[in-house]
């Protein structure tokens, strides 16, 4: 073991109940909002191809030019309790919101910068008034915060000279100014979600993102904070340089997920973040953002193959530069919600389930109070178990091929949207088929009911005759 007084703090995951609720959550709506929304991507009629949110840097926008969008930001479209309702009906049960993103802008009136909503034409608190509206509505919420500053003249990518040394240590302290502002301001916040952290300047003081996580978590007690703001005293992220996870949850997965049959995964909480869009966070008017929209049908897929791994999706909206939301976002949250309001149970309050293999034609989740069925210690116990199977793509053949983890028997199959009970055919003792859902456009989802396997289950050897009933 390489000794390390930065590393990892646990040993093991957090089983409080707040992290238990984020953990059965698994469904949470990300919003990029700021300054960036304004010129969404085009800059002296000139559209980037790149991520909104980047523009400042990626068009060579001065720290002047830039501070002066604020005038701008006049929230004419602004509605927070609209973006909370289509967050809800959508199947969300949390929110991570952008505090100040790489450009400096900060949606709070920031006592530590005068590069915030304070110098906007309302001057309103508009960090402050999203959260209310979330908390209205009944979702966690957490805080991004970017570490990486373009707009604070202290700010150093790299640390290469005393000088530099000395700034990026003002920088420092300015970061956990404001990072204690807003655990004070908004002390119903869950967590802390944490970017822009991948600089060497960043990576070579450890310390300080440690002490800061401590710090926090003093403040909010419980609070939730992701692996990207860790660095070891090695400069080694996420995970420590003897390999165990810093932070609460790992939070590598950004526009990717793990491989479906990657069960490593499961040994730790870890959240992926996905756009609706080609690359962009924020909002990019373009067609070159259009190009890559996601359907409902393939931000579901995503969903049920983050759970059955283990983990949550966090969904990112970039709402419009006046705050409204982008009609085409709202609709596709209607859509998942609609399938949602069906079949959440397969996602909230589930996890893998035990045993289970990827099937290939969709993905398998349990309730996480009951991941596996158990062999009952009395006659009077209910031996039944409950996996839910997410069918999202149908076999050339139209047939579902199950196969059983060891000791496990298939009692019943029925819909989850309707209940109804579906016929299925035993191949051997460890696998049964039955036909697939019709095609609907969504995934379907089945739900098995399981009990452990007794001697007459299944057939003692496969029979190709057997024909599906």
């Amino acid at each position: 073991m390489i000794p390390l007084r930065y590393g990892a703090d646990g040993t093991g995951r957090r089983e409080d109940p707040t992290m238990r609720a984020f953990r059965a959550d698994r469904f949470g709506q990300f919003v990029h909002w700021g300054l960036y929304a304004l010129p969404a991507g085009t800059w002296k009629g000139r559209t980037i191809e790149f991520a909104a949110e980047f523009l400042m840097q990626s068009a060579g926008v001065s720290r002047e030019e830039w501070s002066a969008l604020t005038a701008d930001f006049t929230l004419d479209g602004f509605d927070p309790a609209a973006w909370a309702r289509t967050a809800k009906r959508m199947g969300a049960r949390y929110v991570t919101v952008t505090t100040k993103h790489h450009d400096g802008f900060c949606l709070w009136p920031s006592a530590y910068t005068d590069f915030s909503v304070a110098a906007t034409p309302s001057g309103r608190d508009v960090l402050g008034e999203i959260l209310e509206a979330y908390r209205a509505e009944g979702l966690a919420t957490h805080l991004y915060y970017s570490v990486l500053d373009w707009h604070h003249p202290d700010w150093r990518a790299t640390v290469d000279s005393d000088a530099d040394r000395e700034a990026f240590e003002r920088y420092l302290r300015f970061a956990t100014d404001q990072l204690l502002e807003l655990a004070e301001r908004y002390p119903q916040v869950r967590g802390f979600w944490f970017d822009g952290t991948w600089d060497a300047s960043v990576k070579a003081n450890g310390r300080w993102t440690h002490e800061i996580e401590q710090l926090l978590k003093e403040r909010i007690p419980g609070a939730i904070v992701n692996s990207r703001l860790r660095a070891d005293d090695h400069g080694a992220r996420h995970f420590d340089s003897n390999g165990a996870l810093m932070g609460d949850y790992e939070s590598g997965y950004e526009r990717r997920l793990p491989a479906p049959w990657d069960l490593s995964v499961t040994a730790h909480d870890w959240e992926a973040c996905a756009t609706l869009t080609q690359a962009s966070w924020g909002f990019h008017d373009s067609a070159w953002a259009e190009r890559g929209r996601k359907t409902p049908a393939q931000i579901v897929e995503q969903l049920a193959q983050t759970v059955s791994l283990g983990g949550n999706l966090l969904l990112n909206f970039g709402p419009r530069g006046d705050g409204s939301l982008a009609p085409v976002e709202v609709a596709l949250a209607e859509e998942v919600g609609a399938w949602m309001a069906v079949n959440g149970p397969a996602v909230h309050g589930s996890g893998p389930a035990a045993g289970w293999d990827y099937p290939g034609w969709g993905f398998y989740t349990a309730p996480l109070e009951h991941t596996a069925p158990q062999v009952p210690e009395t006659p009077d116990e209910d031996p039944t178990g409950i996996v839910h199977a997410i069918v999202v793509r149908i076999p050339v053949s139209g047939l579902l091929t199950i196969a059983l983890p060891a000791g496990v028997a298939l009692r019943a199959v029925r819909a989850l949207a309707d209940g109804t009970e579906l016929p299925f055919t035993p191949l051997d003792a460890h696998t049964v088929q039955l036909a697939a859902p019709a095609p609907t456009g969504m995934p379907a989802v089945l739900v098995l009911e399981t009990g452990p396997a007794g001697p007459a289950d299944g057939l003692s050897e496969p029979n190709p005759d057997v024909a599906l009933v």
